[in-house]
């Protein structure tokens, strides 16, 4: 329809004359018509740059002066409140959030909705949580967070990294991040001790680097950890391991036998402790070993040990090492050492040779050989002067089973191999693959590896352990599976 016929204008009739200002419209379409961005009607509309529901957009450094002074007029309110040990996080941030929204009100600033919304949040998060990380951290998507500098932020979503787009305003408000990330914790960081492994309170891993050792500006890696622990049910459905991994791994750990986890850095080795330590019955007197901790074990009867860094004047420090050795009086049944990285390792060995079967542990390497060869190296740091023939027997009569994790180049993390260590032959020690990955399957159309590790057909010598323990494996976990056959689900 023409806009002629839409206001009662026949075709070739004249237009009306005119109508004086005061005149009302006529119909519906005129007043519809005579809103025009100029007039005063349009701008008195809801929503219109000039109504007064909808506050004209403050230039971002008039933002960040209503902040700040918003932000200090809060700390000279509640100053004393936020040393309060007594009060919850919950409760404070309550009245924070109470407090604020007086002194923005204080501040006559018109501001539109979505601006008092994100300002409330970012002075909440600058005071009580980890400034423009927060947002981060409360994103479950999230799984590390890598802040190269003051103005570069970093993160990890779905095995890809990405540039965040958020920053800190200054080095000095990336500084107060980090020591108030290592201070809850009873860590320090400054110029005589520029570098710390600290955690979160959700038991996420901290590492902070700062001047000197940062030459561009203070560093600060996050690697999260989920609310809620996976579970293998996950790992399966994720694609990590198989059906008959899961219960070949199960049947290894109820059957005591100690497991080594090896893996580069941010494969998932904690991940997977966390799973394995699942399997441990609940009637078993657990104690964990690590630098920061991070392992979430779900049963009771768990005793919790963290190593302490030396104070300022390098005093009290407790390593690794002193813990493993005292966690031998403990009367432990199973012993899990977050990560052995030095001299600990030679006494995880004699732990475990010694009748504190079933321990756990990971190591960095990149395939179960090198494995052994790290724990060779890990044993010569502990300042004994042993043999290396010594070593290799020491690890192999300690060490049952390998399991392997890699991070695949789509993101994915695999379990590769689980390999059985079966002893000496000579001057070597000698591996058997039960599982091996198969990289022959190729990559779908998004490039996501089609393979998953399958057996080899060897069966372990260890599955006569199992038989004398009364522990009943699947005979066909041990045979490729057939493309028609049907897996069956977890129990």
């Amino acid at each position: 329809m023409k806009l002629s016929e839409r206001i009662g204008i026949a075709e070739g009739q004249a237009a009306p004359a005119a109508q004086a200002p005061s005149a009302p419209a006529t119909g519906p379409m005129d007043a519809v018509d005579a809103l025009t961005p100029d007039s005063p009607a349009f701008a008195a509309l809801p929503g219109s740059p000039g109504s007064p529901s909808a506050p004209r957009q403050l230039p971002s450094d008039a933002l960040a002066g209503l902040k700040q002074r918003a932000a200090e007029a809060l700390f000279e309110r509640m100053g004393s409140r936020f040393g309060d040990s007594g009060a919850t996080e919950e409760e404070l941030r309550s009245a924070a959030r109470d407090e604020l929204t007086h002194v923005i009100d204080e501040e006559h600033v018109p501001l539109s909705a979505t601006e008092r919304t994100r300002l409330l949040r970012d002075i909440e998060d600058d005071v009580l949580g980890y400034g423009p990380l927060q947002r981060l951290l409360d994103d479950d998507d999230i799984t590390e967070i890598m802040v190269n500098r003051h103005d570069q932020i970093y993160i990890e979503r779905k095995g890809h990294l990405v540039l965040s787009g958020l920053s800190f305003t200054s080095e000095a408000q990336l500084r107060t991040v980090i020591e108030r990330i290592v201070s809850r914790v009873g860590r320090r960081i400054d110029e005589s001790s520029p570098l710390v492994d600290a955690r979160l309170a959700d038991g996420s891993r901290v590492n902070a680097v700062i001047p000197p050792l940062a030459v561009g500006g203070s560093s600060l890696t996050i690697r999260k950890f989920g609310k809620i622990p996976l579970t293998v049910r996950d790992l399966i459905g994720f694609g990590s391991l198989t059906l008959e991994m899961a219960e070949l791994l199960q049947a290894c750990v109820k059957a005591k036998l100690n497991i080594i986890v090896s893996g580069g850095t941010g494969t998932g080795k904690t991940t997977l402790l966390n799973v394995l330590s699942s399997f441990i019955p609940d009637d078993e007197r657990i104690v964990t070993i690590e630098d920061a901790v991070e392992l979430q074990l779900q049963q009771d009867h768990v005793v919790r040990l963290e190593s302490r860094p030396p104070n300022t004047e390098g005093k009290g420090q407790v390593t690794i090492r002193d813990l493993v050795r005292n966690s031998l009086r403990m009367r432990p049944d199973r012993i899990v050492v977050g990560e052995v990285r030095g001299g600990e390792s030679l006494d995880m060995l004699q732990a475990m040779n010694t009748g504190h079967d079933g321990s756990l542990s990971t190591v960095h390497s990149n395939s179960p050989r090198d494995a052994i060869a790290r724990l060779e190296t890990l044993v010569l740091m502990a300042g004994m002067d042993l043999p290396l023939r010594a070593i290799r027997e020491q690890i192999a009569s300690a060490v049952n089973l390998i399991v392997q994790i890699s991070r695949m180049r789509d993101g994915s993390r695999r379990i590769t191999h689980i390999t059985e260590v079966q002893g000496m032959e000579g001057e070597i020690v000698t591996l058997q693959d039960a599982f091996v990955f198969d990289y022959a399957a190729g990559v779908d159309a998004n490039g996501r590896f089609r393979g998953s590790a399958v057996a080899t057909g060897v069966r372990p010598r260890f599955l006569e352990r199992f038989e004398d323990l009364g522990i009943n494996v699947r005979p066909g976990i041990f045979t490729p599976p057939r493309q028609d056959q049907e897996q069956q689900p977890w129990k």
